[in-house]
């Protein structure tokens, strides 16, 4: 529990540090000295000669900046990345779940950082990193998210993202409204926005997990009011049904639903559906994760800068945050004959060399979680709006960093109470039996007595 305490801590100050103190020249000098220490050299074939690395990634995952640092990797460390595809969801975790206990595992792996990663039992399948002198680039945030016991097993493999309210810019022009503070505020945009003849918040139910964002994203709410929270949650001493703060997601969902201010067959329209609706302005805000932005920019690119973010707003004006979604990572298989040249291409990766190259092909969804790497100056507008909320430490971790327990039935539930088939309090005591079913089977303390 120290550790989750620490991450909520350490992720205002020090992600607010890594992306606007710390300027890229000081980086350039930590580059030199690093490959000086470390003896890089140039002509490095005779230390991996025609090397091949492995690596399993999920079919849901854009590997354009990932590939075009290995092609460099390939061309100065004579190492060649073959990619393998898994499915995402469930049925891509069994797959990883049982390459790991047959000892199938590929040399590297792209996963989930937090509490998906660490039910994996990281230090029986992953290579410590702890001990390589690249993991001092990567923020504290990060690192609680892929450590256990102190070992720290994976790299940030592209940018945080956020959880909160994508919305159109040009319809808040158009009808005069501002960024909305508070619920309230937010429900008063609403209202004009429904006046107007638009759509006010989208409902993509047709893919069913998008139904979860109104409840994920309002975490920042949750623990600024209840800090302990998610421990207690995970000790089975607190439930969202009975913590009013945990409980009131549910309720901002169901006020949606009750005041009309959700589009027309919701349970029909589909992401890419929610997508182009908020880009051609049918429609004025979608409650989802910023990993939005780059599809929105490859579909609609003449739109992508009228889209703005906001987090989800709660009571308090003065303390209106955002939720963020750690990234995923590269871990590296112990077991793996090719250790050495795997985390090769982790410090290349990571290098300002690396990430430059990355960055050529990948925007940022969100912050970056390495020192030294600040927002660009062609970042999304989306993503520039976060800023704020940074530099004044108003952000925290989704519950699903902080606590291993996410039922997996969460999604349906939601989706029945966004139609008004179940209330609030229903669909958070339907939860919270779905929880302690995960619950019992992860065999958690105070969950089998």
């Amino acid at each position: 529990m120290k550790s989750q305490k620490k991450l909520w801590l350490f992720l205002g100050a020090a992600l607010l540090l890594s992306l606007f103190l710390v300027g890229c020249g000081s980086n350039n000098n930590e580059d030199t000295t690093a490959n000086e220490t470390s003896g890089e050299s140039t002509n490095t074939e005779e230390e991996f000669p025609e090397t091949e690395i492995s690596f399993l990634v999920d079919n849901q995952t854009v590997t354009d900046g990932i590939d075009a640092v290995a092609a460099e990797v390939k061309e100065r460390y004579n190492i060649t990345l073959n990619t393998e595809i898994r499915p995402g969801g469930t049925e891509g975790d069994n797959i990883v779940k049982t390459r790991l206990a047959t000892g199938e595992m590929t040399d590297m792996m792209w996963y989930n950082s937090g509490s998906l990663f660490k039910a994996l039992n990281p230090e029986e399948y992953f290579y410590d990193l702890s001990g390589e002198e690249f993991v001092e680039k990567i923020d504290e945030t990060f690192i609680e998210t892929v450590s256990v016991d102190g070992a720290t097993y994976g790299i940030p493999g592209e940018s945080a993202s956020a959880g909160g309210w994508l919305y159109n810019k040009k319809v808040y022009e158009e009808l005069g409204l501002e960024v909305p503070n508070t619920w309230d505020e937010l429900m008063a945009n609403n209202e004009a926005i429904k006046e107007a003849g638009k759509v006010p918040v989208i409902a993509s139910y047709g893919d069913t997990w998008t139904s979860q964002l109104v409840i994920l994203a309002d975490y920042y709410n949750v623990h600024s009011q209840a800090p302990t929270f998610a421990e207690d949650f995970t000790a089975n001493e607190a439930k969202f049904a009975d913590t009013p703060e945990a409980l009131r997601g549910f309720e901002k969902l169901s006020e949606l639903q009750e005041a009309g201010h959700f589009n027309s067959e919701e349970t029909s329209t589909t992401y890419e559906d929610a997508l182009r609706m908020l880009a051609e302005g049918e429609a004025a805000h979608y409650p989802i994760l910023t990993f939005a932005l780059p599809a929105i920019e490859e579909t609609y690119p003449d739109q992508i800068d009228d889209i703005g973010f906001f987090g989800q707003p709660g009571e308090n004006a003065e303390d209106h945050g955002m939720t963020l979604w750690m990234p995923g990572g590269l871990y590296a298989n112990k077991d793996s004959e090719n250790v050495e040249a795997v985390t090769q291409f982790m410090e290349f990766f990571l290098s300002e060399e690396g990430q430059e190259l990355y960055m050529a092909e990948m925007k940022a969804q969100g912050p970056y979680v390495l020192k030294g790497v600040e927002l660009p100056e062609d970042a999304y507008p989306a993503v520039k709006e976060m800023v704020p909320y940074l530099e004044e430490g108003r952000v925290g971790p989704a519950l699903e960093f902080l606590s291993p327990l996410k039922g997996p039935n969460l999604e349906q539930i939601l989706v029945e109470v966004g139609l008004g088939m179940t209330s609030a309090q229903e669909g958070a005591e339907s939860y919270d039996q779905d929880v302690e079913r995960q619950a019992q089977q992860l065999d958690l303390e105070g969950w089998n007595e």
